[in-house]
């Protein structure tokens, strides 16, 4: 029987919560991978991953970088691990903000300990930044369709009170600025579905206010831990790094730079990933299950499948799940053993 192909997609930050709690002792107890991350973790003196999940109850010390950066890491690369190689082959790899470390491992562009080590660091790195935060606008109606003209109102207000995108994310849109400019923006933007979402805990990701964390980077995390990817890695503009087109000093250039200071377009991301390699399926690796959304809004967006609404997304989901979401416990057996 032949494999079906997937397009693998990496989580960022904000998707491992009080549900989540416990997602590496349910999923992957007894894991290898998991008692190297924590030799790594105590090495370094840190609590680890292993007991932070373990936890009697979920905590705000869950959220800080230094935490939920590797936490999230391990349960997406553990998940990837798990996969059913013999009914599934991935075809191409990309993740969401955070998520791009992951993807790095999962693609064979760096190893296991290195993309651990990567995530891990950059948990702390991300926090060397200007004064600032992020917040979520939800510009998508009921249908999962974007109003232009609603689109170029916002766009107009970012301007006006000097806040920048940060991540285009199916029909949300992240900004960051400092906490005066988010604020005014706030006031200035037109009337949109929900209030707009400050993220706790978040810098200005993903611009230039992110500088020191850039720098803190580059001088961290060697370029020779780099190598060409094994298969088609999907960044945050929508370029494919292939095996024989990529430069592992390149790669890490983009990682350490642009990935850091510059919007990171995951709705690109999906968009190259579902029509250059035609997926039978997008699996979404866990923990949670938040960018199944922003998945669904993409693929509304593209009519593919002439998948048009969110009732029609819904409905084939009902029928034949074309997303899989591995932090879903009722589509995580249809691909692991």
């Amino acid at each position: 029987m032949a494999k079906e192909t997937v397009l693998v997609v990496c989580p960022g930050r904000g998707t491992y919560n009080a549900p989540e709690l416990g997602y590496l002792a349910r999923h992957h107890r007894g894991s290898e991978w998991l008692a190297r991350f924590d030799a790594l973790r105590g090495e370094a003196g840190k609590a680890t991953l292993t007991a932070l999940d373990g936890a009697a109850k979920f905590s705000p010390a869950h959220l800080r970088g230094e935490n939920a950066a590797p936490l999230i890491h391990a349960c997406a690369y553990l998940d990837f691990m798990a996969l059913d190689r013999d009914r599934f082959e991935v075809v191409a790899v990309t993740g969401n903000s955070m998520g791009w470390y992951t993807a790095l491992a999962c693609a064979g562009a760096v190893s296991g300990e290195h993309g651990f080590a990567i995530a891990d660091g950059m948990g702390i790195n991300s926090q060397r930044h200007a004064p600032g935060g992020q917040a979520v606008l939800v510009l998508a109606g009921e249908d999962w369709t974007v109003d232009p003209a609603l689109l170029r109102r916002v766009e107009a207000a970012m301007a006006r009170n000097v806040v920048l995108p940060s991540i285009r994310l199916g029909g949300m849109l992240v900004v960051a600025g400092s906490e005066a400019a988010l604020d005014a923006l706030e006031r200035d933007l037109p009337a949109l579905s929900r209030p707009p979402m400050r993220l706790a805990g978040h810098g200005p990701f993903h611009t230039p206010l992110m500088q020191a964390s850039s720098e803190a980077a580059r001088a961290q995390f060697a370029a020779d831990w780099f190598d060409r990817p094994e298969v088609p890695l999907i960044d945050g503009r929508g370029k494919v790094w292939r095996q024989f087109e990529s430069t592992a000093q390149e790669l890490w250039d983009y990682t350490f730079g642009h990935q850091i200071l510059e919007p990171y377009d995951f709705s690109a991301a999906m968009t190259v990933g579902i029509r250059e390699f035609a997926p039978d399926r997008i699996v979404l690796l866990g923990p949670g299950e938040t960018l199944g959304g922003a998945i669904g809004q993409v693929l509304v967006a593209l009519n593919w499948l002439d998948i048009s609404s969110r009732e029609v997304f819904a409905a084939r989901q009902g029928e034949d799940q074309f997303l899989i979401g591995m932090g879903r416990p009722s589509q995580r057996g249809i691909v692991i053993p």
